[in-house]
């Protein structure tokens, strides 16, 4: 080797070295994960620990190296998981099988359960019938839009203390699917994602941690009279495009302490629900609302509203109104009494 040669290697070592250092990963680790990337994946030198498989037309899952964190599947053919897919890869903390064709029972049991390190798992867009089955307890989000799931198996979640985000948008789920049972176990849960399915009810067994609900794109008709009082953190709540009447909603059931984001949006209310002090995003576009009277909406009397902006005040930012028949221009009531709008839509 020329002297050349052998200054090139070198640097390429220390190059390699002072990538192992930064991603926190023994020199020897490294080579045995670059040596043992499949050929059908991509294993860049500067992110040692990210196996990148998407789009790749793949059937199979390959085998994958055993130092890899972040495994990015999706966008492939695949439609098994069988319980030797990932056997090699212990210390995996992220999986995106996004847009595959993996069904219910081509998932072999256990093949998640034992990954003690995974945090995300994205499961979108595949053919999944239901939820699988263990999952890993270290789990933190769990996505699984846009499937065919119409059963949450009883237990799933028990253990999952870490599960922050929950996402079952776009699948079959009914009423019967989600109850105290089938969500038993989400102590920590702060978001939950259950809109464009077929509920006809809100759904029961939320845990008291909730902060985000959707539920666009259901049957919801009615919501009960103590329905929030279980949910004492919910700032964010969405229920565009449901078939809620404003006799299936009680006046003050949205006067939460908590919420900050209200979507009514693409309903059929005949009425302006009261507007909590806190609120500061209102939408009610697109209903059958025929007048706004700002004395029974307003949460605080506006005759002991002063000049002032003080704590007192409500805190409605931004409202949508138009879509409904109502005539502008809005009653000098309401504007008194959410005097911190900035934007309303008429």
């Amino acid at each position: 080797l020329s002297t050349l040669d052998i200054t090139i290697s070198i640097l390429v070592v220390l190059c390699l070295v002072t990538q192992a250092i930064s991603q926190d990963m023994p020199y020897e680790e490294l080579l045995a994960q670059l040596q043992a990337c499949p050929k059908e994946c991509n294993c860049p030198q500067n992110f040692p620990r990210a196996v990148y498989c998407d789009n790749k037309g793949l059937k199979s899952i390959p085998t994958i190296p055993l130092y890899t964190w972040y495994l990015y599947l999706q966008n492939n053919l695949i439609e098994t998981m069988p319980l030797d897919a990932l056997q090699n890869a212990t210390q995996l903390r992220w999986i995106n099988l996004n847009r595959n064709k993996i069904t219910s029972d081509k998932v072999g049991e256990g093949v998640l359960g034992g990954m003690k390190h995974l945090a995300h798992l994205y499961m979108d867009d595949n053919l999944l019938s239901t939820v699988p089955s263990p999952l890993p307890v270290s789990l933190e989000h769990l996505r699984l839009s846009r499937n065919r799931i119409s059963k949450i198996p009883a237990g799933v979640f028990v253990g999952l203390d870490k599960l922050h985000l929950l996402d079952l948008q776009g699948n079959k789920l009914m009423d019967d699917a989600v109850t105290e049972v089938s969500l038993k176990g989400l102590t920590s849960l702060v978001q939950i994602n259950l809109a464009k399915n077929q509920l006809s009810s809100m759904p029961l067994g939320l845990p008291p941690t909730t902060i985000q609900l959707f539920l666009d794109g259901n049957n919801i008709e009615k919501i009960p009279a103590d329905y929030f009082k279980s949910l004492p953190k919910i700032t964010f709540l969405r229920l565009n495009h449901n078939k809620l009447g404003s006799a299936g909603v009680p006046k003050d059931i949205f006067n939460i302490s908590s919420m900050l984001d209200l979507q009514l949006s693409h309903n059929q209310l005949t009425e302006v629900p009261v507007i909590p002090s806190g609120l500061e995003h209102l939408y009610l576009d697109h209903n059958k609302i025929a007048s706004v009277n700002g004395s029974s909406v307003c949460p605080v009397s506006v005759d002991s509203l002063d000049d002032s902006t003080n704590d007192s005040v409500p805190r409605l930012r931004y409202l949508r109104l138009d879509g409904n028949e109502i005539s502008p221009p809005i009653p000098r009531d309401v504007v008194m009494c959410f005097r911190l709008l900035r934007s309303i839509v008429i």
